[in-house]
């Protein structure tokens, strides 16, 4: 078996989350996380949900974390954000982190909006 070291060129990877905090690039930070194309962003949670609307062409898709359950995103908030064309993918906040990691490994244009558990 051959083992190559994952590069994210255009990222940094979320490293781990527990309750109340994510870890992104060895930095831990409580609260909710937003993490763009270029990077992490300052973001209190829904319904802040602007700063993805002013990154739209930078975004494909928008992996949303809505705790340790999936929850169901404000209906108004949801369609905002697909007009903008931006895809939205309702998860549990541990499976949008792992999700993000692996698109970001393969160079999409992914966004990350997760809640804390």
């Amino acid at each position: 078996m051959r083992i190559t070291e994952i590069v994210y060129d255009t990222g940094q990877p979320v490293d781990g989350y527990g309750p109340g905090f994510f870890r992104l690039g060895g930095d831990e930070r409580a609260g909710p996380l937003a993490v763009l194309p270029g990077g992490p962003v300052a973001w209190s949670g829904w319904p802040e949900h602007q700063i993805f609307l002013e990154n739209a062409d930078r975004i494909d898709v928008l992996l949303a974390g809505m705790g340790a359950d999936i929850a169901v995103l404000d209906p108004e908030i949801q369609a905002a954000l697909e007009a903008a064309g931006i895809g939205v993918e309702l998860m549990a906040s541990p499976s949008a982190c792992r999700t993000y990691n692996i698109l970001l490994a393969e160079g999409r244009r992914v966004g990350l909006a997760a809640l804390p558990l």
